[in-house]
């Protein structure tokens, strides 16, 4: 027997597709949209195909852009690069109104136990910014667990030859905890008190 109709349980299979959405959330989900107006509902899905259609990776830095540069690269100076795993580590950081240089995304992190290498993620984009710029920092914010730390201390092996301070952020954040999950105050302090590696 069919729990739901066809639409509906489409639906539910497609909130479910989300990270952290089991199946009573996506059936919740499912539910509000079909008791939505029709003009809430074309929204929604307008919402979902504008991000589809104009949100990009800046051909710098690697963050999320309506353009081919984003607004950080275009307005910052680049003598810092604050190297993250992913866009939504730029927002946790920029929350903070602390750093005032400019990022690089690496889009994921050295894991061998996922078959993810070195040249599988954005370091090659990175080791290009510095030779071409007056870079003078680097400041490793990847997550501090296993995969976050091999890849911060890869980096910094590849940076230390080339006369480049690497610093890594201090351990005011929890191992394990991702960026995006960390209270500010934390995320605040251990930027502020980040370590020469």
């Amino acid at each position: 027997m069919k729990v739901y109709i066809e639409p509906i349980g489409r639906l539910v299979n497609e909130f479910s597709k989300l990270p952290g959405v089991g199946a009573k959330t996506a059936q919740r989900f499912a539910y509000k949209v079909v008791n939505m107006s029709k003009d809430e509902a074309q929204a929604f899905a307008d919402a979902i195909l504008n991000v589809k259609n104009n949100v990009h990776y800046c051909s710098i830095c690697g963050n999320f852009s309506e353009g081919d540069i984003c607004e950080i690269c275009k307005n910052r100076e680049s003598q810092t690069i604050c190297v993250v795993k992913e866009p939504k580590d730029v927002v946790a950081i920029e929350k903070l109104n602390e750093f005032n240089g400019v990022y690089h995304v690496l889009h994921g992190t050295i894991s061998p136990i996922d078959g993810i290498g070195p040249n599988d993620i954005n370091i090659k984009g990175l080791l290009k910014r510095i030779s071409e710029g007056n870079v003078s920092e680097v400041i490793m914010a990847t997550n501090p667990d296993v995969e976050g730390e091999a890849t911060a201390m890869y980096i910094c092996g590849l940076l230390k030859p080339l006369g480049i301070k690497v610093s890594r952020l201090a351990h005011g954040i929890p191992i394990g905890t991702d960026l995006e999950y960390a209270d500010e105050v934390s995320l605040a302090r251990a930027f502020i008190d980040r370590k020469t590696l």
